[in-house]
């Protein structure tokens, strides 16, 4: 009777919704350095969601009570059992590939209610879901995978929603069959006009970085540009406006000449007496935070005339940090949607890393991450170091140096910090280290 109930109020529902749902395919090309497309990272901005687009497939945009009725397509992948239960259920899926998982439960108006975030093994992996009186939809997206299904609970006897990790099964204990969606060569996510989507879309050794908020079926077109540095390392880019930039922070320990850009041993060395210290450094002298924040650098090293910068690139200038700004202003990057005053923090910043706070005031970096990025410049809280050996502020503030200098001793240099909406031009001592971000010649 349970079951049967069940399944009469989910017809209810869907027989409730619009008669025409939200169904966008977006089609991924690449030009310039490489011509074809390996795979997409989708994000939902707004939603704080992301799928993996693989080689060949296309993304489907469709909103989420659409998601409900995709269930059949992946059915064989995932499983909820019991369901329509008081309270708790286990999911259970299957995992193709080791790597991040990202498990979103949706209320039927799309309101994201639960987000769990785990490194996963191939195979069956299970949670334990504790949700309040509702329906839901499950979205789980992994390493090459992605699932949608429902989830009833008729009982108030939850009031947190919780996602728990439970097991993972080795994968001959699963053996799912090959499925409809395996075979069309589609990828969905979940999406609602007006979202703000972020794709970057890798080709090999290029990375390519694209904003948009689609408002039907379209071909989205990646320009692939090479961005190496003197250690061989590669960097994602954005076009904003007329200039694009590295969408990633310097991280090399060579000038484009191949002579090494000295450090200091230990990182934490004084260095206020030296005239002309050119040096880079890990932040807190640990290397394992370069991937992510790149490394810091004292002006005269990011100025050094044998060129820190990628070939066909240079460190950005005062003026196009300027021009930058101008563009955003002008354009409604502000977070109010206005063109005028400077407002634009939360379109420069990344959408994670950053401390999320509802007690910050509305527009500042860390008041609501969802509506961060929308340029996909993807700035991160990289921190800085004293010319006496002091690192400070990760994760709480970004500055990145600029040319020209304004004395013999200071330079310009732009910051972003959690707590502002805006992107603050000011000056800062040349011997202490900041990031870099490099303009394409």
């Amino acid at each position: 009777m349970k079951t049967t109930t069940y399944f009469v109020l989910l017809l209810l529902l869907v027989a409730s919704l619009p008669a025409f749902a939200l169904d966008y395919t977006i089609t991924f090309t690449g030009n310039g350095a490489s011509t074809t497309v390996d795979n997409v990272v989708v994000q939902n901005l707004t939603r704080g969601t992301s799928v993996t687009v693989p080689s060949g497939n296309v993304l489907n945009l469709t909103d989420a009570v659409t998601s409900v009725e995709q269930l059949n397509a992946t059915a064989d992948f995932i499983r909820i059992f019991p369901n329509a239960v008081k309270g708790k259920s286990t999911v259970s899926f299957y995992a193709k590939q080791a790597g991040r998982t990202q498990i979103n439960v949706f209320s039927l108006d799309g309101r994201k209610v639960a987000e769990k975030i785990d490194n996963l093994q191939t195979g069956v992996n299970s949670f334990q879901l504790s949700m309040p009186k509702g329906s839901y939809v499950i979205h789980v997206s992994g390493n090459g995978y992605s699932y949608t299904t429902k989830l009833m609970n008729q009982t108030a006897t939850i009031s947190k929603p919780e996602i728990v990790y439970f097991s993972t099964e080795k994968p001959t204990t699963f053996a799912p069959q090959k499925s409809r969606s395996s075979t069309l060569g589609t990828t969905t996510m979940a999406y609602s006009t007006g979202d703000q989507l972020l794709y970057k879309a890798v080709s090999g050794i290029y990375s390519t970085i694209i904003t948009d908020k689609p408002t039907g079926s379209k071909t989205t077109n990646f320009g692939f540009i090479d961005c190496t540095d003197g250690d061989g390392n590669h960097y994602a880019v954005v076009t904003i406006g007329t200039q694009t930039w590295m969408a990633e922070n310097l991280r090399t320990t060579r000038y484009r000449t191949g002579e090494i850009i000295s450090t200091t041993t230990p990182a934490t060395k004084d260095i206020m007496s030296e005239n002309m210290p050119k040096y880079q450094w890990a932040y807190d002298g640990n290397e394992t935070n370069v991937a992510k924040y790149g490394r810091l650098y004292t002006w005269y090293a990011a100025t050094d005339n044998r060129n820190i910068a990628p070939t066909g690139w240079h460190v950005a200038s005062d003026a196009e940090w300027t021009t930058l700004g101008n563009y955003l202003i002008a354009n409604g990057y502000n977070y109010d949607g206005t063109t005028s005053g400077n407002k634009i923090a939360k379109s420069l910043a990344a959408s994670s890393d950053w401390p999320s706070s509802i007690k910050t005031n509305v527009g500042t970096i860390s008041n609501d991450l969802t509506k961060n990025n929308t340029s996909g410049f993807t700035a991160l809280p990289c921190g800085s170091r004293s010319s006496n050996g002091e690192f400070w502020n990760i994760f709480n503030l970004g500055v990145w140096w600029s040319y020209p200098e304004t004395s013999a001793t200071n330079a310009w240099a732009t910051a972003l910090s959690y707590d502002e909406n805006d992107m603050n031009r000011g000056v800062g001592p040349k011997n202490r280290a900041y990031s870099v971000r490099c303009v394409r010649d």
